[in-house]
């Protein structure tokens, strides 16, 4: 139950993940047609799909009653933690402090995002033959041993009542399991 609740947890983050490039468009296009950054930051709670209009939402109601700025992207920070939105809020944080053309750095933002997310997908176009590797690899000794047993049950017995064939049995299944991670962390890109 609780793999679930962790797996169904970053969906939702990676969900959010795949709109942040979304938000930073829309911003962007917010602050070249001469509307204020808050008023960006309202349109985004507005128009965006539900898990990141909500939060940005909150982010414009919190320094929309006094909350500075800063302390609301904090909050931001706290309730979605991921690398993109943390580049993003860090961005803006340095640019109100030295100044600088905001849509011109929300446009880059989003390509260079756009781009990381390209490269994770061809990593993983990359990387599906050693992943098919994988499962073929780990399925093939258990299989052929229960089809053996399904076929011939007194030629595999032998490893279930002798003492030498279970000790071989347990290592057979110790060194599968060892394989398994291995190959898994070969076919892991790097981050």
């Amino acid at each position: 139950m609780r793999l679930l609740l962790l797996r169904a947890v970053r969906r939702g983050l990676l969900g959010r993940r795949e709109h942040v490039t979304g938000l930073l468009d829309l911003l962007a296009r917010a602050v070249r047609a001469g509307h204020a950054f808050t008023t960006g930051l309202e349109l985004i709670g507005k128009e965006m799909p539900e898990p990141v209009a909500s939060e940005f939402r909150m982010t414009f109601e919190q320094q929309n009653l006094g909350l500075p700025l800063r302390e609301a992207f904090r909050n931001l920070l706290l309730r979605v933690p991921l690398s993109d939105v943390h580049v993003f809020v860090t961005a803006l944080l340095i640019q109100r402090e030295s100044g600088g053309n905001l849509a011109e750095i929300l446009e880059n933002l989003a390509t260079i995002i756009r781009d990381r997310f390209k490269l994770v997908r061809q990593v993983k176009v990359f990387t599906a033959q050693g992943r098919i590797t994988l499962y073929i690899l780990s399925a093939v000794a258990p299989l052929l041993g229960l089809l053996i047993f399904l076929l011939n049950r007194e030629y595999i017995s032998i490893l279930f009542t002798n003492p030498l064939g279970r000790k071989m049995l347990l290592t057979a299944i110790f060194l599968q399991i060892i394989g398994f991670f291995v190959i898994r962390k070969i076919i892991q890109p790097k981050a």
